[in-house]
């Protein structure tokens, strides 16, 4: 299928786009068809000797100011014009010499003339054929090729339809001679009207010449890409060489010297908000280089302050100028024809890149690169899924909506991951299947793998490659780092991210891969085969397969062995963060391809896009006009007196406060959308805007809302108005009562059964800000980030009841601790010793899996990774001088359990009807932290070094902060609770202690006693009670030593006949005595005493062992830093 190089507007990718021709004859209609182009030089640059258009509608070009340089000299050779112009939703200025004008326009006769004579030879050749006298005639050359001012004209139309404006037409530039004062007013009016004559024919407007004088390509108008900015050819010198007209590409106007034949190349520089971009010429929409704007350091090293973006380079040759382009690990020189030229790039590429806030270049808070999001209404939305059933659910659904581009990036990625269940009865939810289809509709896919080591790891990303690889060529994929080039061994791409269209996007804690999927069930049994098909069904505690690719067949026997629960959580979010985590995945796609593929045509470069609505922090901005004129200085900072109490300067923007609902100031939310009506889908029926957007179980979902990416350009002073979620009780404000509101989420007015209403959140407007790790090795990065570190430190300082975390990993440290770096654990000390000290209630409550989800038991002699992990959480947890525990029973004694506790997640069920009952770790692999149920943090990054330090793993993550709120309390007392929030910890809670709908309202107050004590704690020592009777697995609080591990083992092993590595079988019968005789009873009559998941995590659990490896351990000789 043949196919064309594009660029989509509007709608469609935002890149350089292989489309089918049947999807090119499909193309939108409102673009005028071209019957003829201006000249019709160079067809084969073109595929089927089509012209490009860069307009599609004529443009405006009115003269708004004329100057000279000396008041006294009125030659109108020496006059400049101020042209404004506008084209649709675009505005920019231009300043252009009257010789300029005059060399459009001689260049276009000059072009005009040429044209004409080629028609001519052209019928000269056809009259001669026809008579006979020979096949071919001798063409007419040209000795002179097009100067630098005058560049290839295109086109296929007759010499008579490209209505030049004649010499008579010239004059009007050249105003008579009168009065002085007059002078720039005639030359403005003569001026005007020549610009007026050639602008209104389409044909001439499209012409090289002319885009080359309006400053103009095939970028400027596409809106995904912000307001346009500065545009001019520039020679470059890192590119590989230009092939066509590279003797054209030179770097002035000299003929004599040689100072241009030393590789310097002329491209088309087009600057962006966001990035600065170089094109072959301004009718090819593909990149040839991209510098993608990032956060600059705070200084050059040298004492001259923060680094520039772009800055002058002065030479000894007076006839080079040059400036030099500087972000993350590149550093490009550039060239100009003047030193007026130099300048007038500098200020502008520093002027996009550093205008603070929204300059890409400027830290903002936290030290993100990301500015936070949603503080007005720019359709900054999210939602929430626990587990793998519910975000997968979304992820194909969305996948299946795709309409231009999909990424994704993962850790680990499984191509026959099957995202719907029961897999039998949804074959085509294959990741692979899902895929193809998207593929072979023109769906450009583009896929980044974390390229493991395989000695440590066994995820085989390699296999995953070449089945992806295999599917369709529209779905390119790179696998980064390489190792032996970059000298990264230790640290992996960690992030977790699906984007589609730029519309919607998830990230969390869930790859899409193999043992992901659950539900809040956490069934550990699967025979028949019906849920988790061949090696999905999955325990790395019994066994890694050392081969993915018969991925069909089962790794585990089923019969003896029990899968390993997962629990997860996963976000979606709209609107600008969705752009933000877009644009990491931009900056990071960029960077591998420079190192692993910078010359495969077939993996392009990626263009981030823009987000209209800016700035987010500095008010409302009902006009963005094209860059260089516009003025941000009256706007100012939002600041409270209650801000953040920053570890870093960048923290200067405060968290949400709730307003009153009846108050002056309080947030009425309208169903309007920029004249779109949400609350209707696209067939005009009402949807219910209560309900999920996304179905997990009936396969229904509501239309995507698209944000408006051309509001602000020139004159839409709408402000975006965000629809209500809870529509039908929309009241003065944004609150209802929290008991009225949670029934609602739990009775039928959502499409999904309750049963499956705890795994999906309500979609709300939320302020959100992407916060992420990374560095030079991951991303290309001047310095690094590790704005996730420093959020996490910021928000549990800044905690006034209680923290809630869920992770995979906990390893910290505090003040001092010259081991671990990062200092979670230092800012939890501090908060409760400040609320010990103030004498106020205050939680913190950590859940954390049972044990690392590593192959081997406790004891066995592989399994040195998994005690190394072990120590260094029970070094941040409860041994030794370092941890927590040890150093606040120092100052508050016993107390310290009514101020932090430690929880783990287990589960039960038969292998299979009749089977042995089998328990498990239910593996905690969540990455979150919910606080005063009003803040959100969603992510990939664990508590420990390798994801919070930046300079390790790369991690990803977001900042939620309700903007809707509702009636609740907390202490006791009153308390406006965020509707993400405090909908996602009821869910988390209601799953881990087995609370049913109509007994959420139990748990409504997180912090008192009767929530805590009563409910909380006495549910995980109850349920850890009942497993240690039923199945004394492991671990527990009673083995303290590896010699009585080995005998438990040993003796329960031998007892059930199953040799499980955590033991975790229990007996036909529980034996009991009664009367003085043994009895046996059923497991399970006694373990339906167990209300939900929820564990005390065994803070004795080998706590007479040291747990590091021993020298005959090849763990022993690795990098303790990777384990921490």
């Amino acid at each position: 299928m043949a196919s064309t190089e594009q660029l989509m507007i509007g709608g469609g990718p935002k890149y350089v786009q292989m489309q089918s021709e049947a999807e090119a004859e499909a193309a939108p209609s409102d673009f005028p068809s071209m019957a003829s182009s201006f000249f019709s030089f160079h067809h084969h640059n073109f595929p089927g000797g089509e012209s490009p258009r860069i307009f599609y509608e004529l443009p405006k070009a009115t003269i708004v100011q004329v100057s000279r340089p000396d008041a006294g000299d009125i030659s109108p050779m020496l006059l400049t014009y101020t042209i404004e112009v506008q084209y649709k939703h675009f505005k920019w200025d231009l300043v252009k010499k009257a010789s300029q004008v005059f060399y459009l326009h001689f260049a276009l006769k000059k072009r005009k003339f040429i044209e004409e004579m080629h028609e001519k030879q052209e019928q000269v050749k056809e009259w001669l054929q026809n008579l006979g006298i020979g096949d071919q005639a001798t063409a007419m050359q040209y000795d002179e090729e097009p100067d630098d001012e005058t560049v290839p004209l295109r086109g296929d139309g007759s010499a008579r339809n490209r209505d030049v404006p004649s010499s008579a037409a010239l004059p009007i530039i050249r105003p008579a001679l009168g009065r002085q004062h007059s002078m720039s007013d005639r030359a403005k009016g003569a001026m005007q009207g020549y610009l007026n004559h050639f602008l209104s024919n389409i044909d001439i407007v499209n012409s090289q010449e002319v885009c080359k004088f309006l400053e103009v390509s095939k970028l400027s108008f596409a809106p995904e890409y912000g307001p346009k900015l500065k545009e001019d050819y520039i020679m470059v010198k890192h590119l590989p060489k230009i092939l066509d007209n590279a003797e054209d590409r030179r770097c002035c106007s000299c003929q004599w010297l040689c100072c241009c034949r030393d590789n310097w190349q002329k491209v088309w520089a087009v600057l962006k908000p966001g990035f600065l971009a170089f094109l072959k010429d301004p009718f090819d929409p593909k990149p040839l280089d991209i510098v993608v704007f990032d956060v600059l350091p705070a200084s050059d090293g040298n004492g001259e302050g923060r680094v520039s973006l772009a800055k002058e380079v002065h030479d000894h040759n007076p006839l080079r100028h040059y400036f030099r382009v500087t972000c993350g690990t590149r550093s490009i020189k550039l060239r100009t024809k003047s030193n007026a030229k130099v300048k007038d790039w500098v200020v502008a590429i520093n002027d996009a890149g550093l205008r603070p806030p929204e300059g890409w270049c400027h830290p903002h808070r936290f030290g993100s690169f990301a500015p936070p999001r949603g503080l007005v209404e720019d359709g900054s939305q999210a939602q929430w899924f626990v587990d793998g059933s519910a975000a997968f659910e979304a992820i194909g659904l969305a996948i299946e909506e795709a309409k231009s581009e999909i990424f994704i990036c993962g850790w680990w990625l499984c191509p026959e991951l099957y995202l719907r269940r029961p897999f039998h009865a949804h074959a085509s939810s294959r990741l692979d299947s899902l895929l193809e289809s998207k593929a072979k509709q023109g769906v450009q896919v583009y896929i980044l793998l974390y390229k493991e080591v395989a000695l440590a790891l066994k995820i085989n990303s390699v296999y995953s490659k070449r089945k992806l690889l295999g599917i369709h060529e529209n779905i390119r994929v790179l696998r980064y780092p390489d190792h032996f080039s970059s000298g990264v061994y230790l640290w992996s791409h960690h992030e977790k991210i699906v984007i589609v269209d730029h519309q919607i996007c998830f990230l969390g804690g869930l790859d899409l891969c193999f043992g992901r999927y659950d539900s809040g069930e956490h069934k550990v049994g699967d025979h028949p085969s019906q849920i988790w098909p061949g090696k999905d069904y999955y325990n790395p505690r019994e066994s890694e397969p050392n081969s993915w690719e018969d991925t069909m067949k089962d790794e585990l026997d089923r019969l003896k062995y029990p899968r390993m629960p997962w629990h997860d959580v996963h976000c979606a979010l709209w609107g600008p963060p969705c752009r933000d985590v877009a644009r990491h995945f931009v900056q990071r796609w960029n960077y591998a391809k420079r190192n692993k593929a910078p010359n495969e045509q077939a993996i392009p470069l990626l263009l981030p896009q823009h987000h209209m609505v800016i700035p987010h922090y500095m008010g409302k901005n009902k006009e963005i006009e094209s860059g260089e004129n516009s003025d941000y200085g009256n706007h100012k900072d939002v600041r409270r007196n209650d801000s953040f109490s920053s570890l870093s300067s960048f923290q200067d923007v405060p968290l949400l406060i709730p307003q009153e609902a009846d108050g002056p100031d309080a947030v009425k939310i309208e169903p309007k959308l920029n004249g779109f009506n949400p609350l209707h889908d696209l067939h005009g029926q009402t949807s219910r805007l209560s309900r999920n957007p996304f179905f997990f179980g009936k396969c229904k979902i509501e239309p995507l809302i698209p944000d408006m990416p051309m509001r602000g350009f020139v004159d839409d002073h709408d402000t975006l108005d965000l629809q209500s979620e809870m529509s039908h009780m929309k009241q003065t404000g944004l609150e209802v009562s929290e008991k009225e509101w949670w029934e609602i989420q739990e009775r039928g007015d959502q499409v999904a059964s309750a049963d499956e209403m705890g795994q999906v959140g309500p979609r709300v407007s939320c302020c959100c800000q992407i916060i992420r790790s990374v560095s030079q090795w991951s991303a290309g990065t001047s310095q690094n980030e590790e704005s996730i570190h420093s959020a996490y430190c910021s928000l549990i300082d800044r905690a006034e009841h209680y923290v809630y975390i869920e992770n995979q990993f906990f390893i910290s440290g505090l003040s001092g601790d010259e081991i671990i770096q990062n200092r979670v654990l230092e800012a939890i000390y501090r908060r409760i010793m400040r609320a010990h000290n103030e004498k106020k209630c205050f939680r913190v409550i950590i859940v954390i899996p049972l044990l690392p989800g590593f192959q081997g038991g406790v004891d066995d002699s592989g399994a040195a990774s998994v005690r190394a992990i072990m120590h260094w959480q029970y070094r941040t947890i409860c041994r030794g001088h370092n941890s927590i525990l040890h150093n606040l029973y120092n100052l508050i004694g016993p107390k310290m359990h009514d101020y932090i506790s430690f929880y783990g997640l287990r589960t039960y069920g038969r292998l299979y009807d009749g089977g042995p009952v089998a328990s498990s770790q239910v593996y905690v692999h969540s990455k979150i932290m919910i606080i005063d149920d009003r803040t959100t943090l969603i992510g990939s990054a664990n508590i420990n070094d390798r994801s919070l330090l930046g300079s390790r793993d790369s991690e990803i993550g977001v900042l939620i902060e309700d903007r809707e709120f509702v009636h609740s309390s907390i202490g006791g007392k009153s308390w406006k609770a965020g509707k993400f929030a405090m909908s996602l910890r009821l869910s988390l809670w209601s799953e881990h202690i087995g609370l049913h709908a109509g007994e959420v309202n139990q748990i409504r107050d997180p912090v008192i006693d009767s929530t805590y004590k009563d409910i909380w704690m006495a549910t995980a020592k109850t349920n850890t009670t009942i497993y240690q009777d039923v199945f004394s697995c492991i671990p527990n609080d009673l083995i303290h030593t590896r010699v009585s591990l080995r005998q438990c083992m040993s003796f329960w092993r031998e007892k059930t006949g199953h040799t499980t590595t955590d033991l975790g079988i229990a007996p036909n019968k529980l034996e009991s005595y009664k009367d003085g005789d043994i009895t046996g009873t059923d497991p399970m009559e006694r373990l339906k005493s167990v209300k939900g998941h929820l564990v005390s995590f065994p803070l004795d659990f080998m706590c007479k062992e040291d747990l590091r490896p021993v020298f005959n351990e090849s763990e022993y000789y690795a990098s303790p830093q990777v384990f921490h």
